[in-house]
């Protein structure tokens, strides 16, 4: 018996439907000006063809109109095509702010999903239904790409910065996820699963399963076991800027540069510390390059962000002392 394959995958996020909007839109306009085009030509061959050897065609005098519709049409319609792309794409690059944070580490062959509660997923991930869900991701090795078909989303998991994408799924179910970037031997085993869940069962899914410190703990873990406040002192009267407030906020650097503390300038600051230096410090930090993986240096910019808040995590004597727990 044939499988029931259906032609397109299943649609399940609020960007699918707008996205395929906009592609049967193209499809549209593209297969209407491919038979009008092969048609004409069909009639044009048909009634202008030579009937007789030393026959001449008849001069055709110009029409101003059908140059002026011809040029103007078209235009008009590749307007809507370019402003209808812009305001999707514009909306699929721009998260909304309140959206839940998943973090998303890939390596050869195999997606890790870190949820800031602790919970971790190995090429699973698990997200309510009708909540925005923002994906930061990074490489840990070589250049990957996530694909969710049913989402419509794709984006690539590049090594050494973050990328991220963002979704709402419209309906609960279970949608395959994908690396659609050569990425290696296995690449094509290097897949898993979106389980999208009630929100009641999602909370109980995260509340259930087996979990350690939130990102946040493991970032304040790190951030006394390799004695960082030592230099990072919150007045400011360390041999390192402050942290507190800095997440969000304009650094000024040696080089007389303004840039934004973001989570790209946080881990540039942590594994190659020297490549900005913040103006009226000198470039005595170490790097963590070899010493932090990719997941570790996601759980100190999560607890960075919480100096920025105003209100960073104390850890205790017990947690420094497990810091595997």
């Amino acid at each position: 018996m044939i499988a029931d394959v259906p032609l397109f995958p299943e649609s399940a996020s609020h960007l699918s439907e707008q996205t395929d909007n906009l592609f049967w839109f193209l499809f549209g306009v593209s297969a209407f000006i491919s038979v009008l085009i092969f048609l004409l030509i069909a009639v044009f061959a048909i009634k202008y063809h030579r009937r007789a050897p030393n026959e001449i065609g008849a001069p055709i005098s110009g029409s101003l109109k059908l140059e002026i519709a011809w040029t103007v049409i078209p235009f008009v319609i590749a307007m809507i095509m370019f402003a209808w792309g812009a305001r999707l794409f514009f909306n699929m690059a721009h998260p909304p702010p309140q959206a839940m944070q998943i973090f998303v580490v890939a390596k050869q062959w195999m997606w890790k999903a870190q949820h800031p509660e602790g919970r971790i997923e190995i090429n699973e991930l698990h997200v309510p239904v009708n909540r925005d869900v923002m994906l930061t991701m990074t490489s840990q090795d070589v250049i990957h790409d996530l694909f969710i078909p049913a989402f419509r989303i794709k984006a690539d998991v590049l090594p050494n910065r973050y990328t991220s994408m963002w979704f709402r799924a419209s309906k609960p179910g279970r949608y395959h996820l994908f690396c659609a970037e050569y990425c290696g031997t296995n690449h094509a085993l290097m897949g898993g699963w979106v389980t999208v869940m009630e929100p009641a069962d999602f909370e109980d899914w995260l509340s259930r399963g087996e979990r350690g410190r939130s990102m946040v703990e493991s970032g304040a873990v790190l951030f006394q076991n390799y004695k960082c406040a030592n230099c990072h002192v919150e007045d400011g009267s360390g041999h390192a800027p402050s942290l507190m407030g800095v997440y969000g906020a304009p650094v000024r650097l040696t080089t007389g540069q303004t840039i934004t503390a973001d989570d790209a300038y946080l881990r540039e600051s942590i594994l190659n510390p020297r490549a900005k230096i913040v103006a009226g410090y000198r470039p005595e930090m170490p790097s963590f390059q070899r010493i932090l993986n990719e997941e570790q240096v996601l759980q100190l910019i999560a607890y960075i962000k919480t100096m920025s808040a105003g209100k960073p995590l104390q850890t205790t004597g017990s947690e420094l002392s497990n810091p595997a727990r």
